[in-house]
């Protein structure tokens, strides 16, 4: 063994590939399931109001994405949001080519190759909104995350946490479904709809506070990992760590 080559040891960590892949599933399924479906909901004193089911899925991505750069740095969050970006992208091409290959000709596929058009024919559309917007807003929310650590010192998870929420949520909504609806859905309901989404988006995160602080003190004793961003290059064109 030559002892001049170095070696180098990259740190294992018990739970970063699980919460990737949980990471990667739910912005598959928000944006595929969930983002074509205008629902309902009914507040106290405003009434009801229109909303894209996809809002009570999707903000569960921005968790995780705060849970990682907070844990692991930056950088991993980094590999995480690729791996979604190709996962997303993959997908848009997998719906597009089954929905445009030749059907059978029998009864079933007489009825399904139309409900499957319904579904999936303007899941391009959606796909390329979609990685646009969830590529800006991801790493604008990692970034802000980030800087603002090394700022605090490590103080106030929670400031952290909903202001870099905010800032890239803002940025994902107005570009998903500007590019996404515009001209499918009536200019009222897309401006509503994409405004109050991204208050209901940043009030989960508000909401989901007490379980951010528990998961991610239980990940850095459990991965002895409290990453600080201090000499992080900040592209997002590397995989590196």
């Amino acid at each position: 063994m030559n002892k001049n080559i170095p070696t180098h040891h990259t740190k294992h960590y018990r739970f970063y590939d699980l919460i990737m892949a949980a990471f990667v599933c739910i912005l598959l399924c928000s944006n595929l399931i969930g983002a074509a479906k205008q629902t309902y909901i009914t507040l106290p004193v405003i009434g009801t109001l229109t909303v894209g089911a996809g809002v009570l899925f999707f903000p569960i991505s921005y968790f995780f994405g705060d849970i990682l750069t907070e844990v692991y740095g930056y950088a991993r969050d980094r590999r995480v949001v690729w791996a979604g970006f190709v996962a997303l992208l993959f997908a848009s091409i997998m719906a597009f080519i089954v929905v445009h290959l030749p059907a059978a000709h029998n009864e079933f596929m007489a009825t399904f190759q139309g409900q499957l058009e319904g579904v999936f024919d303007n899941a391009w559309r959606i796909a390329v909104a979609s990685v646009i917007a969830y590529w800006c807003g991801s790493f604008s929310n990692s970034i802000v995350l980030a800087k603002m650590k090394v700022a605090t010192n490590g103080k106030w998870l929670w400031m952290r946490t909903i202001g870099s929420t905010a800032v890239g949520e803002l940025i994902d909504s107005l570009l998903f479904y500007g590019m996404a609806f515009y001209g499918i859905w009536a200019t009222h309901d897309l401006v509503q709809i994409a405004l109050l989404e991204y208050g209901l988006k940043t009030l989960w995160e508000i909401l989901a506070t007490p379980l951010t602080y528990w998961l991610v003190n239980k990940l850095k004793k459990a991965e002895h990992e409290d990453f600080y961003d201090r000499d992080t290059e900040f592209t997002p064109f590397s995989l590196d760590v």
